[in-house]
This record gives structure tokens, sequence and C-alpha cells, in this order.
């Protein structure tokens, strides 16, 4: 493969950026990056034939344009947001226009970047797994480089998805982890807001109240977790007092095996990713 020195660097002042795909994560992303300021909505492209889809995304600004090709050719950056079933296919009918000019970025789950360098026929590409709380803007997301990926082109990666959450950077091979970890994980919580709702009605409380507090408490929790910089078990230490209720509570989620439940769930995903990658 090519050195990395062989990529043109992105004038970061005037870079287009285009959406292969225009789904909600592609919507996601597009929309932070202008609510931000990253970059205007005139500086962003993508194609798409339902007009609901067009709709939204030209309600922030972005440019509809008549094909794919076209929004390659316009791009100095193209995130490819399309199913992975379907990504192989798309990057090989554009691949007559993805120059190594051009950044390539795939936010495809289960898609290596062995892959996609083999099909566009270069490896100035990145692979970036964001979840699904990019569409309130607050997504974990992961990025790992293509081999002639630059330390400029991560920057400005970083700067595109840090504009829908955090963005960290990580070898490829733990993607199957990041999956079982970030990629599923806001399911496991969405079924702790609801179990914990439940646990409020079973207690007496109204559905709309337990529901409420259920779910301002794993926000309050979470934030208090990245904005104190404290370990998660000194935090925890710090309200449980000796025989009181937090204590009580905590000893029933001991006996249930609550930690190593989860534990095993980001395991099991983490596996199941890996099983699906190889299909």
């Amino acid at each position: 493969m090519e050195a990395a020195a062989a990529a043109i660097p992105i004038p970061v002042e005037t870079y287009k950026l285009g959406f292969i795909g225009a789904g909600r994560m592609a919507e996601s992303i597009a929309r932070g990056v202008v609510q931000t300021g990253v970059l205007p909505g005139s500086r962003i492209s993508t194609s798409h034939s339902n007009p609901t889809r067009r709709s939204a995304f030209q309600s922030f600004g972005v440019q509809i344009l008549p094909t794919n090709t076209a929004v390659v050719e316009a791009s100095d950056v193209v995130v490819f947001s399309v199913k992975p079933q379907v990504i192989k296919d798309v990057v090989l009918q554009l691949r007559p226009v993805l120059t190594k000019k051009k950044l390539l970025v795939s936010v495809a789950a289960g898609i290596t970047l062995k892959d996609l360098q083999e099909w566009a026929g270069h490896s100035r590409f990145i692979r970036v797994m964001p979840n699904t709380p990019a569409a309130v803007g607050e997504a974990a997301s992961v990025m790992s480089l293509g081999a002639a990926a630059t330390e400029d082109d991560a920057e400005l990666i970083s700067k595109l998805f840090g504009s829908i959450g955090k963005i960290w950077r990580a070898n490829e091979k733990l993607f199957d982890a990041v999956t079982g970890l970030s990629g599923s994980g806001p399911a496991y919580i969405f079924l702790a807001i609801e179990a914990l709702a439940d646990g409020g009605v079973a207690a007496g409380l109204p559905r709309e109240l337990a529901l409420g507090l259920a779910s301002q408490t794993i926000l309050g929790a979470a934030s208090m977790a990245t904005k104190t910089g404290k370990h998660p078990g000194v935090l925890k230490d710090e309200v449980t007092s000796p025989g009181g209720t937090t204590i009580t509570g905590l000893h029933e989620l001991e006996k249930g095996g609550f930690r190593g439940t989860l534990m095993n769930a980001v395991v099991a995903a983490a596996k199941r990713s890996k099983e699906l990658s190889q299909v």
C-alpha cells in the first residue's frame, strides 16, 4: 500500500463534506456538524430518492445532488453511511471517482478497513463506529485509521465526529469489543431505565414520574462520572451510607449478579460482532 505521505492535505477552511447514504446516522452527523459551526450546510452534500430524506437534510442547509457520483466529485471528505450489506457494491460502483485526494470514511458496522481499502483502490480511509446517541449529540465514537490516512486526516475526523459527542482512537482489532460496549450499550441502559421505572411503580410512584426520575437519574450519574473524573466506585461509595437505603439496594443487585450480568452482555455482544464480521 502507498505511504501516508501520498495523501494530499485537505484545506481545513474550505473543504467539502459528502454523505453517501442519507439515513438517520448521516443526518445526525451532518446536523451536528452544522449546529456546532464546524461546517455550514452549504459545504455539505448528499443524494437520496426519498423526498422525506431530502427534506430532512435541506432543513438545515445541506445541498441535495442528483447522484452519489456527483456527491463524491463535489467533496473532499466522503462518509459512507449505508447498510453493511450494500457498502461493497456502493464503493465498487463509485471507485472511478474515489481518488487519493479524497479522504474516505465508513460508519458501516462490521466492515473492515482491509476490505474498504481494497474496494476503493486506495487506503486513505478511516473507519468510525458511532452509536445511536449521535441523534442527540451524545455519541460515543471510536475511529481507526487506514494505511494512508494521516494525522491531519485524523484531526479533521475528530472534529467532525466530536460535533455529535465524544470520539476516541483505537486499533481496529478492538472494534468488536467496542461494538459490545458502546455499540450495543445504549440498549442495556434503556433496559435499565425501564427496570428502574418499573421498580418505582412497584414502590408506589405514578408511571410518568417514575420514568422521568429513572431517566434523569441515569443521565445525572453518567454526567458525574464524566465531569468529575472520579472512578465510579468512588462515586458509589460517596452515596452509600452505613446501614442506609443505598447499600441495601446495592446488596440486592450484588445478589442478582448485576455486575457480572452486564459484563457478560458486553462480552457476548462482542463475540457476536466478531461472528457477523466473518460471515
